[in-house]
């Protein structure tokens, strides 16, 4: 008979393992010695040990489903309870029965994080609901379409709810999506419609600006080009491929016009700039006639310069006024003259300024004569009234005497 600690074999080659309940029939070994035998059930041993080692990493370490790993404990549990083989096999059961704790809290673990993620992903589900039902009343097309698109690759990574709870909250989302999508189409359908009239109306336009191009009536077609101008940037936007030809056939129609207008401005500058040296010389010459020292001839070349002048034609507007005021200077001064000679030649008017001055000097006298008693009297107040009075007299009398002095006396 042979044994070793945990087994032992009998004179008839029976093979025992000692365990916690005694010892435990292993099996029959007839074909060497016991030696041989124990260590065969011995190497059957470890092979288990190895098996519930390799289990344990796979628990410890991989992914491994619950119901796989428990698979495979009953598969070794029935090896060790079957105890063919020599070796500690209650220290494999406490192994493996330590495995199927470390199983089950692996399990209640991995429940746990599953409801876990199922919350975050309803919370992150009913987020993206709130977004986009949010982004369904937006009016900036593009922007709530590209985050739309993006939300649904967001709702595609996340972790699907149970069938009830994901099919409501996909119906408000797609929901969201649909209302959004059809009012875009029916803004841009809109819009389309807008950009057609604005065609309509722009051809129109280009049509007018085009048969304006060659018109010689300046102010008036200048003046319908920018009505035709405001008229363009009220009728908006046409569509893409139409507006940046429309624009430069009206703009085209309009650069013909005002080309033709600003060479014949030019032109026409250039003969006013022309026609305004032959005036400033002719005011220079009619400037020469001041002061007027013989009337009657004054008179005779300021109206030969002035038909000289007649016959030149328009000058620049800007400088209009002042050398039309030149001439006009003359005029007034040869005018002034006429008049000082009326006066000094007509008999009635100088009868007319003698009594005038002869009536105030009789009232300048009389005043001073008041004057003069009021101040002998003491009566200051009433001389400085009557003083103020002859002051006002003396001026107008001053303005007869130089009046009469113009009739020669």
């Amino acid at each position: 008979m042979s044994s070793d600690p945990w087994g032992r074999v009998d004179e008839t080659g029976t093979v025992y393992v000692r365990t916690a309940d005694g010892e435990k029939v292993v099996g029959s070994w007839q074909a060497g010695t016991p030696e041989e035998a124990l260590a065969y059930f011995e190497r059957k041993y470890e092979g288990l040990v190895v098996e519930i080692g390799l289990l344990e990493r796979r628990v410890r370490t991989t992914d491994l489903s619950a119901k796989d790993a428990m698979t495979a404990i009953d598969h070794l549990r029935q090896q060790v309870d079957e105890h063919h083989a020599v070796g500690d096999l209650d220290a494999l059961s406490k192994r493996l029965d330590k495995l199927v704790e470390t199983v089950e809290s692996r399990r209640e673990e991995r429940k746990a994080q599953k409801a876990r993620q199922t919350d975050e992903a309803r919370h992150a589900k009913e987020a993206l609901v709130a977004e986009a039902e949010e982004l369904a009343q937006s009016e900036q097309w593009r922007a709530a379409g590209d985050r739309l698109r993006s939300l649904v690759d967001t709702w595609k990574g996340l972790p699907r709810l149970d069938r009830k709870s994901d099919d409501e909250l996909w119906h408000r989302f797609s929901h969201a999506r649909s209302a959004f999508s059809k009012r875009r189409k029916a803004h841009f359908a809109s819009l389309d419609a807008q950009r057609e009239e604005a065609r309509k109306a722009k051809e129109a336009l280009v049509a007018e600006a085009e048969s304006l191009s060659n018109s010689t009536d300046w102010g008036a077609t200048a003046a319908r080009y920018r009505e035709l101008m405001a008229e363009w940037k009220a009728a908006g936007r046409a569509q893409r491929e139409f507006e940046d030809d429309l624009w430069n056939r009206f703009r085209g129609a309009q650069d013909v016009f005002f080309a033709a207008r600003s060479s014949v401005f030019a032109e026409r500058d250039a003969e006013q700039g022309e026609n305004l040296k032959l005036k400033e010389e002719l005011a220079a010459e009619a400037e020469k006639l001041v002061p007027v020292t013989d009337l009657k001839a004054a008179r005779a070349a300021f109206r030969a310069i002035n038909e000289r002048w007649e016959a030149i034609g328009h000058v620049p507007r800007d400088a209009r006024s002042k050398v039309e005021g030149r001439m006009h200077a003359v005029e007034r001064a040869i005018q002034e003259a006429e008049e000082a000679e009326w006066r000094r030649t007509n008999p009635e008017a100088r009868a007319r300024a003698a009594g005038l001055t002869g009536q105030l000097q009789d009232a300048v006298d009389k005043l001073q004569k008041q004057i003069d008693a009021a101040r002998a009297a003491g009566n200051d107040a009433k001389a400085d009234k009557l003083a103020r009075e002859l002051e006002g007299r003396q001026a107008l009398l001053d303005q007869a005497l130089k009046g009469l002095e113009e009739f020669g006396g």
